[in-house]
C-alpha cells in the first residue's frame, strides 16, 4: 500500500504503525529505506526476515533533526568525539552515517550486536516529518537499511519497493530520490575518522570539516566494525552486470553484431550497435546527476529482460567514488 507522504494522516499512520512494531517503508534523500522502531528488537527482527537480511549485518539507525534530534543520539550513542560532533554540525541532515559507540542496553539487534551503532539524520522532509510523528510516539529512531532483498539494487521511488515487497507493506511515497545511493560512512568509533562506505559526501568535504586526514579501513589496528552496504557483492541486478572501458565496450558490440541480444548498456562514449536488441542508456557525465539515476537504470535494464549489463567505468576522480564503489560491487555479485 502506497501512502502520500505529504499526507499528515498518512505520517500518523505510518507512526502508530511503527510505535506497534510493524515494518513502513519510506523516503530519504539517497534511497528508501524499511523502517522499524529501533529501540524494539523484535521489530527490527522483522526488518531482517523481511529483507532476507542477516542479523549481525547492521542496521542504520535514522534520528530526526534539531533537539529531538540531539536527545536520540544520546540516546543510542554515547558522547561524540569532537571530529564527529563536527561532521553533525556541517552535514546532518544529509547523506552522512557516523558509526560511533553505542549506549549499553539499546539498539543491540539493530547495530548486529556490536558495541558501534551507525546514526544518520536524513535531509528529506517526508522523512523528517515521520521521524518527528515517530517521536511524539515515543519511538525515537527508526532502523532502516534499504527497503530491498538482501545484496540486490536499492530502491529510489515508492513503486520499487512495491515491486519488492508488495502491497501489504506500508510505503510512504516522497518522490524519486535525489541523491540516489546510500550515505557515506564514517567510522568515528576509533578515534579517526575512517572511511568505510563511499557516498555522496565526498572524502575533501570531510577532511575540510574534521582538519585531519580521513583514514583507509587497513590504516587502524583494531578491526572494523561492521557496516551496513559494505559486503564485497552487493547492490546486485538479476541480470549479470561487467564493468568495461569504453574501446572494450564497442569490441564487444562489435563482436556480436547483429547477433547481440539481452544486453543493456550504460555508458558515457557514444557507441554503437547492428542489433536492434541491445538496449542503450547514456550515462551523466556528472557524477551526481549519474548516482541519482544508477539504480533505476539498473531495475529499468532487470524489468526490460537483460541478461548482462555492461556500464562504462566510471572516471577515477574523487566525485565518482560513491559511483565506483556501487557498480564494483555489484559486478561482484
Amino acid at each position: 500500500m502506497i501512502l502520500d507522504g505529504h499526507s499528515p494522516d498518512a505520517i500518523h499512520q505510518a507512526a502508530v504503525l511503527l510505535r506497534g512494531g510493524g515494518l513502513v517503508a519510506f523516503p530519504t534523500e539517497t534511497v528508501y529505506g524499511l523502517g522499524a522502531d529501533a529501540t524494539s528488537d523484535t521489530a527490527v527482527a522483522g526488518i531482517f526476515a523481511a529483507k532476507g537480511r542477516p542479523s549481525d549485518h547492521p542496521l542504520i539507525v535514522h534520528v530526526a533533526s534539531g533537539v529531538a534530534g540531539a536527545e536520540a543520539v544520546s540516546r543510542f550513542a554515547q558522547p561524540l568525539p569532537p571530529f564527529a560532533a563536527l561532521l553533525v554540525k556541517a552535514f546532518w541532515p544529509g547523506p552522512l552515517t557516523l558509526i560511533v559507540t553505542r549506549q549499553h542496553g539499546v539498539g543491540a539487534a539493530a547495530a548486529g550486536g556490536q558495541d558501534t551503532i551507525g546514526l544518520r539524520c536524513p535531509a528529506h522532509p517526508v522523512a523528517q516529518a515521520l521521524l518527528a510523528a515517530c517521536m511524539a510516539q515515543g519511538v525515537p529512531g527508526l532502523a532502516g537499511p534499504s527497503a530491498n532483498r538482501f545484496g540486490r539494487v536499492s530502491p529510489t521511488t515508492a513503486a520499487h519497493v512495491q515491486h519488492e515487497f508488495g502491497d501489504d507493506l506500508m510505503v510512504i511515497d516522497g518522490g524519486p530520490c535525489h541523491v540516489g545511493i546510500e550515505s557515506t560512512i564514517v567510522d568515528c568509533s576509533r578515534g579517526a575518522p575512517v572511511l568505510l562506505r563511499p557516498g555522496g559526501i565526498t572524502r575533501a568535504q570531510i577532511e575540510a570539516v574534521c582538519g585531519e586526514r580521513v583514514r583507509e579501513p587497513a590504516e587502524l589496528a583494531q578491526p572494523d566494525p561492521r557496516a551496513s552496504g559494505t559486503l564485497e557483492a552487493h547492490y546486485a541486478p538479476n541480470a549479470k552486470l561487467r564493468l568495461m572501458d569504453a574501446r572494450a565496450l564497442q569490441t564487444g558490440l562489435d563482436v556480436l553484431g547483429a547477433d547481440a541480444a539481452h544486453i543493456a548498456v550504460w555508458s558515457r562514449s557514444l557507441l554503437t550497435s547492428r542489433s536492434q536488441r541491445v538496449r542503450q542508456r547514456r550515462m551523466p557525465d556528472d557524477a551526481v546527476a549519474a548516482a541519482q539515476q544508477l539504480f533505476a537504470v539498473l531495475r529499468e535494464f532487470d524489468a526490460g529482460g537483460a541478461k548482462l549489463i555492461w556500464i562504462e567505468t566510471p572516471p577515477d576522480s574523487p566525485e565518482w567514488e560513491g559511483v565506483r564503489d556501487r557498480l564494483r560491487r555489484a559486478a561482484a555479485a
